[in-house]
C-alpha cells in the first residue's frame, strides 16, 4: 500500500468531485457495478455485460472522471 500523499490540486479536485459531481456512496456503487459486471461477463461469456451495458457505461464515466482528477491525462494539450 502506498503512503504517498495527494497533491494539493488532486485533493481539491477530489473534494470538488465528491461535493459537486457525485456522492461518494454513488461512486462506490459505480465501482462495485463495474467490478461485478466485468467479472460476471468474463465468467459468463459476456452475457452479463450486455444486460448491464447502460449501468456499465455510466460507471465507466465516473471512474474516468475520478482518474482524471487523480492523474489528468485527457485535459493535457
Amino acid at each position: 500500500m502506498s503512503t504517498k500523499t495527494l497533491s494539493k490540486e488532486a485533493e481539491i479536485g477530489l473534494m470538488n468531485f465528491f461535493n459537486d459531481r457525485i456522492d461518494p456512496l454513488d461512486m462506490a456503487r459505480a465501482i462495485r457495478q463495474v467490478n461485478l459486471t466485468l467479472a460476471l461477463g468474463v465468467l459468463n461469456d459476456q452475457e452479463n455485460i450486455q444486460l448491464n451495458a447502460a449501468k456499465l457505461g455510466e460507471s465507466f464515466y465516473w471512474l474516468n472522471e475520478l482518474a482524471e482528477i487523480l492523474d489528468p491525462y485527457l485535459d493535457l494539450e
